[in-house]
Parts: C-alpha cells; sequence; structure tokens
C-alpha cells in the first residue's frame, strides 16, 4: 500500500477497539523494556470509555483498517502510536501536521527517556525537551521526558 490510500479522519467509537489494538501491537515493538502496568483488557477499556469519547483521537485508515492512532487533549499530545508494519511510510509526519493545525499555539507531550526513536521524530518536527522525570509519577514508574513544541512568532 501506498501512502496515497491512507486516510486520516477523527475516531468513532466504532474505531475505538482497532485503535487499542494499534496501540498495544506498537507499544510492545517500540518500547520493548517497558513493561506496560495496564491489562491488554483495561487498555481496551480505556480507549472506549476516555479516549475516544473525551478526548480529540484520529486514526489513520489504510483499506478500512485503523493503522495508526492520535489523541490530543487540548495542546497535550497523549498518543501518537502507528501500527508496526506502517512505522517509516510518513503517518506520523501527517499525524503531526494535523496536531499542529489543531494547536497552532503550540504543542506538549511525554515520552519514555528509553524511547529514543520518538525523541529524535519529535525533534524533527521542532520539540525541544524541557523536563526529565525518574518516572515517579506515571504508571510505567519509567523515567520520562516532556518535550515543548512552540510555533516561531508571527510577523506582524
Amino acid at each position: 500500500m501506498d501512502r496515497g490510500e491512507v486516510v486520516l479522519r477523527r475516531a468513532g467509537d466504532a474505531d475505538a477497539l482497532a485503535a487499542a489494538n494499534v496501540w498495544l501491537r506498537s507499544f510492545a515493538t517500540a518500547l520493548p523494556t517497558v513493561r506496560c502496568s495496564h491489562t491488554d483488557d483495561e487498555i481496551r477499556s480505556w480507549f472506549s470509555t476516555v479516549l475516544v469519547p473525551r478526548h480529540e483521537t484520529w486514526v489513520a485508515i489504510a483499506a478500512n483498517t485503523v493503522v495508526g492512532v492520535m489523541v490530543l487533549k487540548e495542546a497535550e499530545l497523549k498518543q501518537l502510536y502507528i501500527d508496526p508494519p506502517w512505522r517509516g511510510r510518513g503517518l506520523g509526519d501527517q499525524f503531526m501536521g494535523v496536531a499542529k493545525q489543531r494547536q497552532p499555539d503550540g504543542l506538549t507531550l511525554w515520552t519514555f527517556q528509553v524511547n529514543t526513536s520518538a525523541q529524535r521524530f519529535y525533534q524533527r518536527h521542532g520539540f525541544t525537551a524541557v523536563e526529565r522525570t525518574d518516572g515517579r509519577h506515571n504508571d510505567e514508574h519509567e523515567p520520562d521526558v516532556r518535550l515543548v513544541w512552540q510555533p516561531r512568532a508571527r510577523l506582524s
């Protein structure tokens, strides 16, 4: 499949399970050393009852299949996960375009410190690390880093 066959759109209730499954596969692949503190069923429930109905959730669809998911909670990018076979095909870049369009005044996010590929991705998109923690405040108790994107000042 080529990128032309992928559509980004707002998620609906019917997308929650597929989006959660993308999250689970991507988390397991991208973060093999991080122990997820929730069961697969808890993650699926979280998508169905919290993320999709309460937050701005976007999905990437290819051949009627969810292959990526992004969740915004106002100016915080809460989730951005791409199904492992679809990584490296520009979906993350497309999601970042949507996120920056939806939040033109800036974005913030957290990622685990061990997720160096995510940090490189976000740095390519203009994010800067502003805080590092020992992980005591996240569910996984994994050291993390907060990244911020501030758009360049607009000329008047």
